[in-house]
């Protein structure tokens, strides 16, 4: 059994992880929306994927590149992302694998 201190110090906030941390998205992977902190004014949705039972953020400048890039490739099965920058200045860059 461990100590108020020792609980304190091994304390982590939960986070979400993000799409990029992954090295290859099917592209059939299921997404959904999900709303934390809800009736608060702090109140946010996000679209969230489940790999390996760990959620992943997908970012919405992500579903857009990934439709242009099905447009010329219908049949794309898997993607990777990679994340470049931090807070606002985050930018994310979809690559179809093959």
């Amino acid at each position: 059994m461990a100590t108020l201190k020792e609980a304190a110090n091994d304390y982590k906030a939960p986070t979400m992880k993000n799409i990029a941390d992954l090295e290859v998205i099917p592209t059939d992977v299921v997404i959904e929306e999900r709303t934390f902190k809800e009736g608060t004014e702090d109140q946010f949705t996000v679209n969230v994927i489940t790999m390996n039972g760990e959620d992943y953020r997908v970012p919405v400048s992500v579903l857009k590149s990934l439709k242009s890039i099905q447009e010329v490739k219908p049949n794309l099965k898997t993607v990777k992302v990679q994340k470049a920058g931090d807070g606002m200045n985050t930018s994310y860059t979809v690559i179809p694998l093959e």
